[in-house]
């Protein structure tokens, strides 16, 4: 059995553009849900309509690249608002199912409508050159790892995004703005007392995480070189929402180490029970084609006995997974 293969494999893609992805999604995620106590189950809205926006914006309309990306911020900022000024005045469950309805149906949308823009179910392609162009880096063939040129541009500029967004965050939140927004999480009646907008601080914390989100949204986008609406499936936020807390919610590197563990050992499981089902004895009770399947109930069983033994994740406390839900 390859097992340095496997590592190989596992290293790559938890440093890969996918994880990245993932990464700044659950780092979205960790301000709403891990700062702000907002139980937002439709994070990959906000992704979806990063990367959709900007693709099209780009293929369709021959828009510049920065400012296709400036304009998919701007529509995240306003399904950011459209789903949160009608519900952060009510009980945290409400924007649960609006934001997991919300992401089902852009999911939809983007897949089946429009198909001027967003072509269906092909998804949109043929947006990535003016990124593409700014690459100074060859193809990079090292001793453990392989990169083609535009794979690693694109590790580079989003493993670059996450650190500057983690500082960021860090930074909000030893600020007085971040000690609110933890404040509310604790007790919202608290903070109501003091005199602070608790319904402005909710909006703001949904805004910037879903910025992130959509930051999240590009990265994918331009490693892919495609946008698939089926990508961005009722999946994609449990996954990030499994890195925050394997990670550590309302810790900066909890969303950072989680993506890049959750990535890591996905592949490493895949790799050796793909090799392991290509043995007779072993082949009799799991082929290749059941591999990945198992993959995913050994991490959920590994997940299972992470929330019994430390539910607070590897950097987390477990304070901070404790929601006021009123």
């Amino acid at each position: 059995m390859d097992i340095i293969g496997a590592a190989t494999g596992a290293l790559h893609d938890g440093f890969g553009y996918l994880a990245v992805s993932f990464c700044l999604a659950a780092i979205g995620l960790n301000i709403q849900f891990g700062y702000a106590g907002l139980v937002n189950f439709g994070q990959a809205a906000f992704l979806s309509v990063g990367g959709y926006i900007m693709g099209a914006a780009i293929a369709t309309s021959g828009i510049p690249t920065v400012l296709a990306i400036l304009l998919a911020i701007a529509f995240t900022v306003a399904l950011a608002l459209i789903l949160g000024i009608p519900t952060l005045r009510l009980r945290a469950d409400y924007l649960a199912i609006v934001t997991i309805a919300a992401a089902e149906i852009l999911r939809l949308v983007f897949g089946t409508s429009f198909r001027t823009y967003f072509h269906g179910k092909d998804g949109v392609t043929g947006f990535t050159a003016g990124f593409r162009s700014l690459n100074p880096l060859p193809n990079y063939d090292g001793f453990f790892l392989t990169y083609s040129r535009e794979e690693l541009w694109t590790i580079i500029v989003g493993w670059s995004l996450v650190i500057m967004i983690s500082l960021l965050t860090w930074a909000l939140m030893r600020s007085p703005w971040g000690r609110v927004l933890r404040g509310i999480r604790e007790d919202e009646d608290a903070m109501r007392s003091l005199g602070k907008n608790v319904y402005g601080y909710k909006i703001q914390a949904l805004i910037l995480g879903g910025v992130v989100g959509c930051a999240g949204g590009f990265v994918g986008a331009f490693g892919a070189a495609s946008v698939q609406a089926d990508t961005f499936n009722l999946d994609f936020t449990f996954i990030a929402l499994t890195m925050l807390i394997l990670g550590g919610a309302a810790r900066i590197l909890g969303p950072v180490v989680g993506a890049v563990m959750f990535w890591a050992i996905l592949s490493f499981l895949g790799s050796v029970l793909t090799q392991l089902a290509s043995y007779p004895v072993v082949a009799q009770f799991m082929n290749a084609d059941q591999a990945s399947t198992i993959r995913l109930m050994l991490v959920g069983l590994a997940l299972m006995l992470l929330m019994i033994y430390r539910p607070q994740g590897i950097f987390g406390d477990r304070r901070e997974i404790a929601l006021d839900a009123h």
